[in-house]
């Protein structure tokens, strides 16, 4: 007999390719914003800010309703806000006397969906019956890579044929994928992993040494992989000298798709490994890819230390959520949430400080990305200390 589960896995994978729509979508706009008059370059990096800052505060309070609520009405009001924030986005500016209030407010709505996806959706994957969890986790999050990978390359073969002029044609087409998703879940399965009043509240949790440990391991992996994701291109063409083109397709390009590779491989062959060596010795070639990217006077060996860095971190991120509820079976929604949240911290902190510290040394992006095996090595010692709790 058929899984009835698979069709919830399916949805699912609907989902984080939404993420990947809802957090990649707007910089391919950027240049359209501006030149209608409705942004500034200063003003329209705002766009990005709002959207991860209320990603991380929806991590943060999810988990005081989703469990009151239901995993199912949130997971489609998730996708419903996803697909609300994208139309938002082609209507707002033109109807409201301040465009930029426009992007903004559709940002803020588009965010909130993809803040509630992202505590969400690995939790439902977790709790539907499966023969290896970890396994299970990565080929789900394999889906933002994909997603990301999609929205870049369908989007930019949209505007080359059909114009900028277009563009709007383009927000309202990507709100399909969120709307068959939210269609989806009205009707499959959805199981809970732990069950009314029975999962550990906020203050247990962060009471925890066990869940502080994976929340630093969490926040490293957030850092490792956006570190190196978001500085890749700049990278490319300030200390390689390559044209914009090839350091992105080479630099942030090929990072997505190795790092939705290196989860894929692992969806398929995870059984005959063992999460916690997976995610050593992936925080160990990570550091290497940071130091070839860095130290390396061949742009070729740099340019593949930047696009090994994202085979390296890909099972980073998936395996911390993995490892995390196997040790900690009652930690429910608030675990996920709080994670979400450790995970979503480490993305914005990572290419803070690479930016700050290449700032700081005359703007050698090489300096800042030497600095950056902190992050790598981090989660190195988080393994090690889990390791160790975990017998005790």
């Amino acid at each position: 007999m058929k899984n009835p589960y698979q069709k919830t896995v399916y949805a699912c994978y609907f989902c984080y390719i939404t993420q990947g729509i809802v957090n990649n979508l707007a910089p391919l706009l950027f240049i359209t914003f501006i030149s209608s008059g409705w942004a500034t370059l200063s003003s329209v990096t705002l766009l990005t800010t709002v959207n991860f800052a209320t990603q991380l505060l929806t991590d943060l309070l999810s988990a005081a309703f989703v469990d009151k609520i239901g995993y199912r009405k949130c997971v489609i009001a998730a996708n419903v806000l996803s697909a609300v924030g994208l139309a938002s986005m082609a209507i707002l500016p033109s109807v409201l006397p301040v465009p930029f209030v426009g992007l903004l407010i559709s940002a803020i709505i588009y965010a909130v969906g993809g803040g509630l996806l992202e505590v969400l959706v690995s939790p439902i994957v977790e709790a539907c019956p499966s023969d290896n969890k970890a396994k299970a986790m990565s080929l789900l999050h394999s889906f933002y890579c994909w997603g990301v990978v999609a929205v870049v390359a369908l989007s930019t073969l949209f505007l080359f044929v059909f114009g900028r002029e277009n563009w709007r044609i383009l927000c309202f087409i990507w709100t399909i994928l969120p709307l068959i998703s939210a269609a989806m879940f009205t009707c499959v399965p959805i199981n809970t992993l732990t069950e009314e009043g029975e999962g550990m509240t906020v203050r247990e949790l962060l009471g925890s040494k066990l869940f502080l440990v994976c929340a630093l391991m969490m926040f490293a992996a957030g850092a490792s992989e956006l570190a190196m994701a978001q500085w890749a291109s700049a990278f490319a063409e300030s200390a390689l000298k390559v044209s914009k083109a090839v350091g992105d397709l080479a630099g942030p390009c090929a990072f997505a798709v190795l790092m939705g590779l290196a989860r894929a491989i692992y969806g398929k062959f995870g059984d005959k490994m063992k999460i916690e060596k997976c995610i050593f010795i992936c925080a160990a070639g990570c550091a290497i890819s940071y130091l070839l990217a860095a130290l390396s006077p061949s742009p070729a060996v740099s340019l593949l230390g930047c696009a090994l860095c994202g085979f390296s971190v890909g099972i980073m991120w998936p395996g911390v959520f993995s490892l995390s509820s196997a040790n900690m079976p009652r930690g429910g929604t608030a675990l996920f949430a709080l994670l979400a949240l450790a995970g979503d911290l480490g993305c914005t902190s990572g290419p803070t400080i690479v930016g700050f510290v290449s700032s700081a040394a005359g703007g050698s992006l090489r300096a800042g990305f030497t600095l950056a095996i902190i992050f790598p090595l981090a989660l190195i010692v988080g393994v090690a200390a889990l390791k160790k709790l975990v017998k005790k």
